[in-house]
């Protein structure tokens, strides 16, 4: 079989060179990748460089081997158009349609998807021209990442710092995989939890669960790709963020819950994939709890947390907003599934058997989604992103 064919774009920014290990990362996948930089890109990466690690000639005119029209034929031949950095200037070039080198002509000559990944100072990523220019090429079917905030040239922080190179892979990957030229969430706001709370003892005990937050952030992961603005509700995960997601850190069952009414007024969707405790201790014990000889501990007195998923079903925050939740089960799988459908009120529920080996820090998942009206999709042993797919399959459905 033919490998996938990428062009990826470089533009002139000082992240430029985090685009080497974005390029060792699609190569080393199997893809063939042809890099196409901008002039100025060349004064912070070289030509021989992206070649080299390549594996295929390097220009920047469409001058260059006129003979095989290079401004025409690499952008009809390729399956992926990513650029990465994304300047200011570039977006702006690609929003009107400019085209003075190869690879703005190869972004006009394009009909695969095309992937931006933006990065740049937070003042030119927030002015308004620029996010005018942003909002152009996402009504035209292009996916262009959030940039992660961090920090940047100097001794400056904001948002405006190029993803992670790994995790703009990812997104490539999944675009890629779902073979369709245009983001079906293009404009969507979806809210995202995962991760397992703690419930704090004393200062250095908690109770908490075995989840590792991986399905969470594969169902962000993959909503980003598919064009929507994420929102993920992190709870004591120390996966590497997902690109263009923005993260919200939690601890406990109360603070979930408060960042998610936060952010729920205006998604489209939320995904309740934390594993959120069902309980949390009466008292909290400002010192640690010390062991006596001879004695045995006093008992550890629990007080339920509060439903969210069955508090934001009933208290929808806007019409039409497709709320899903998780069942982690160990026995009687699907009756207990359907009972929890019921008692939720939620849209969909994704229900799975879980236990020490199960499910838990896997790379892997199987489950059968429920819906309010009856329907269920089983969902093959796989990948957890394989899951988060069908997932976003069924979110998309309902919207529209």
């Amino acid at each position: 079989m033919d490998k996938p064919k990428v062009v990826l774009g470089v533009s002139g920014g000082i992240a430029a060179y985090k685009a080497c290990e974005l390029l060792r990362r699609l190569t080393e996948s199997g893809h063939e990748v042809r890099v196409v930089p901008t002039a100025s890109a060349l004064h912070f990466v070289g030509a021989a460089t992206w070649s080299a690690l390549s594996g295929n000639p390097v220009s920047t005119e469409v001058w260059d081997d006129v003979h095989e029209v290079p401004h025409v034929r690499i952008g009809q031949h390729a399956d992926l158009v990513v650029v990465a950095p994304a300047t200011a200037d570039l977006l702006a070039k690609a929003a009107h349609g400019l085209a003075d080198d190869l690879l703005t002509n190869t972004l006009l000559t394009a009909r695969c998807p095309v992937v931006f990944a933006p990065a740049m100072h937070t003042e030119m990523w927030e002015h308004p021209a620029t996010q005018e220019n942003v909002a152009t090429l996402r009504r035209r079917g292009a996916l262009v990442i959030e940039p992660a905030v961090g920090r940047l040239t100097g001794v400056d922080t904001g948002k405006g710092r190029l993803p992670d190179p790994g995790e703009i892979f990812e997104v490539c990957r999944r675009v890629l995989a779902r073979g369709v030229t245009e983001p079906d969430l293009e404009g969507r706001h979806v809210v995202v939890s995962a991760g397992g709370t703690r419930e704090p003892l004393d200062p250095v005990r908690f109770l908490g669960n075995r989840s590792s937050g991986k399905q969470g952030y594969a169902l962000a992961r993959t909503a980003a790709a598919r064009g929507a603005r994420v929102t993920l509700i992190a709870a004591n995960s120390t996966l590497p963020a997902p690109a263009g997601v923005d993260i919200v850190p939690v601890g406990t069952a109360v603070q979930l819950r408060e960042a998610v009414l936060r952010a729920a007024p205006d998604a489209d969707a939320v995904v309740m994939a934390a594993a959120v405790a069902d309980f949390r201790p009466a008292a909290y014990a400002a010192g640690k709890i010390k062991k006596k000889d001879g004695q045995e501990p006093e008992p550890i007195i629990l007080v339920r947390n509060p439903d969210i998923l069955a508090e934001i079903s009933a208290d929808r925050a806007r019409a039409g907003q497709v709320i899903v939740g998780f069942a982690a089960e160990t026995d009687d799988v699907l009756a207990n599934g359907r009972a929890k459908l019921k008692r939720k009120g939620c849209d969909l529920l994704v229900v799975n058997e879980v236990g020490e080996r199960k499910t838990f820090g896997s790379e892997e998942n199987e489950a059968v989604v429920l819906g309010a009206d009856g329907s269920e999709t089983a969902v093959a042993h796989g990948p957890k992103e394989a899951l988060a797919e069908t997932v976003w399959d069924l979110v998309a459905e309902r919207l529209r």
